[in-house]
């Protein structure tokens, strides 16, 4: 389980025209619009009503929060995640990734271990075609030690991923950003979805261009694995999302809601591995999570 930069299949607009075929009102107010790139995806960020200023404020403080986020949970740039991985210790741990390692692990208890953050070094096996049984044996959520004040990798070659989470993790801290601005019509797009405001907010899911579902979001999440999205492995042909314990993919998309990104990020990419009845055991663990979208292989 782990998902590197990937082709977009989650369509977010705020076109009049998407918001009439989803039966909602078109959009009066002005619409205010941001764009960057942050943990290996683009991110774009759409305010509908507020004033400008109150939307440059807010565009200026997501900077830094998405900023904040990659130097805790990127697989780059010297993050903490990082220094934990090559050390297989990191003192004095930022609330942020201790919270994140907390969610992980509720999501692993509820999924069977389907999502598992310590398939990092099987990933990398596979991506470049060396021997995975190795890298398989390194696998173990049972391993990472968690505490307020120290993270600890139990066995020495270790290591964490966070990208089936930590996309969704940064729209919940933009969504608290927002709300500390007093926006409440905002649409946030991180590679996931997350939504504030009644009035709703047009997605479609997406698969290789063609639509899967369209959905309107209201004060809600909205996340969407595809394993073959992205491919990996010296042929080009390998899933990018695997399971630590060698359970194969089920299917080719699964779009999961849920009133946290996070939480919508890590169980569509943990629902890609799981039949139906495992799905639906793992989503009764976090009320309101559900699938929007599925589709076999």
């Amino acid at each position: 389980m782990t998902r590197p930069t990937r082709r977009r299949i989650l369509a977010l607009a705020a076109a009049a025209c998407g918001l009439a075929a989803l039966g909602l009102p078109a959009a009066a107010a002005p619409l205010h619009r941001w764009e960057g790139v942050a943990l290996g995806a683009d991110v774009a960020l759409m305010v509908r009503g507020g004033t400008a200023p109150a939307a440059r404020a807010f565009f200026a403080e997501a900077a830094r929060a998405l900023r904040a986020v990659e130097a805790r949970a990127s697989l780059y740039r010297g993050s903490d995640l990082v220094r934990l991985n090559a050390l297989g210790r990191l003192a004095h741990p930022g609330a942020d990734l201790v919270e994140m390692l907390r969610l992980a692990g509720a999501v692993h208890a509820a999924t069977g271990g389907a999502f598992d953050p310590t398939v990092q070094p099987l990933w990398q096996a596979r991506r470049l075609g060396t021997p995975e049984g190795p890298a398989a044996a390194l696998a173990g959520w049972d391993d990472v030690r968690l505490a307020e004040d120290e993270i600890r990798l139990a066995r020495p070659g270790m290591a964490l991923t966070l990208n089936g989470l930590a996309q969704g993790f940064a729209a919940d801290r933009l969504a608290e950003v927002a709300a500390r601005h007093g926006l409440t019509d905002v649409l946030i797009d991180t590679g996931e979805a997350r939504a504030l405001g009644p009035t709703g907010w047009p997605a479609e899911v997406q698969l290789d261009g063609a639509p899967v579902r369209r959905l309107a979001l209201r004060d809600r999440a909205l996340a969407t694995s595809a394993p073959f999205g992205t491919r990996i492995g010296p042929a080009g042909d390998g899933a990018h999302i695997l399971a630590a314990d060698g359970r194969a993919v089920r299917w080719r998309l699964v779009s999961v809601s849920a009133d946290r990104a996070a939480l919508a990020d890590a169980l569509s990419t943990a629902a890609v591995l799981m039949d139906e009845e495992a799905q639906a055991r793992a989503l009764a663990a976090f009320p309101g999570a559900r699938i929007e979208a599925r589709l076999a292989l």
